[in-house]
């Protein structure tokens, strides 16, 4: 699985202005509900209740929070980089900067798991990361986020 299947250039923020975790999190829910035609509050009440059970800060400066959503055709993602970090209680304590939104049908089981491990294993290469933090183009932090590093090759 690539994770151009997941995401189009349309979907990634590449200079995000927010102040709190709540409001990344409200950012990409109106992002997401322009890009699959649901409910803005649908995507933000469930990446809320999924992020309440623990953060989806995994270190480094990176979050992916998701959710399963009733109505969502094909799994699908929206991405930003953040002008400036913000807490988002991660796993590290480090404030956030890249964030992955990741939006699933509700019987997307395996398919589910698959693409969050394809969007760490990315996000878990410090160049592509170096990359990615270097530009505010969408166009390229896209094809940073497509490309598979060789080290991690699937």
């Amino acid at each position: 699985m690539d994770l151009s299947d997941l995401i189009e250039v349309p979907a990634i923020m590449p200079a995000l202005k927010a102040n709190s975790k709540k409001q990344v999190l409200q950012l990409l829910a109106e992002k997401a509900a322009r890009i699959t035609g649901l409910p803005e509050r649908e995507i933000f009440d469930t990446v809320l209740r999924r992020e309440k059970l623990g953060s989806t800060g995994v270190g480094n400066g990176i979050a992916i929070p998701h959710g399963k959503i009733p109505g969502i055709r094909r799994i699908a993602g929206v991405f930003a980089r953040l002008e400036q970090p913000v807490d988002f209680d991660s796993l590290d304590d480090q404030p956030v900067d890249l964030v992955f939104l990741l939006l699933a049908p509700e019987g997307a089981g395996a398919d589910h798991l698959k693409a969050l491990s394809r969007i760490a294993r990315v996000l878990r290469d410090a160049d592509t990361v170096a990359k990615i933090r270097g530009t505010s183009d969408a166009a390229a932090i896209h094809a940073f986020l497509s490309q598979t590093p060789a080290s991690h090759a699937a």
